[in-house]
């Protein structure tokens, strides 16, 4: 299951669960559009990987199967903020 992490590991910009902005890789690496599209240019800084859009988890999963609140920041490599 996805950990559904809480912020933009480049600029920490709040990625709330329901947020269409937040992008991931496939280590879950978390980053919002402006950073992975425009910082980053597609390519995740931590494993070379692309972006795609994370998924939306339905509100009625949430309560059961609560995103993360861990907030990890400065990927390797990123130059924003």
């Amino acid at each position: 299951m996805l950990e559904l992490r809480p912020n933009c590991e480049c600029c920490d910009r709040d990625l709330p669960p329901d947020s269409p902005d937040a992008r991931i890789c496939t280590f879950e690496c978390t980053f919002c559009a402006d950073c992975a599209e425009g910082v980053l240019g597609g390519v995740c800084p931590n494993c070379g990987g692309n972006f795609v859009p994370r998924p939306i988890r339905p509100k009625a999963f949430l309560e059961r199967h609560p995103a993360s609140t861990k907030r990890i920041l400065k990927a390797k490599g990123c130059q924003a903020a």
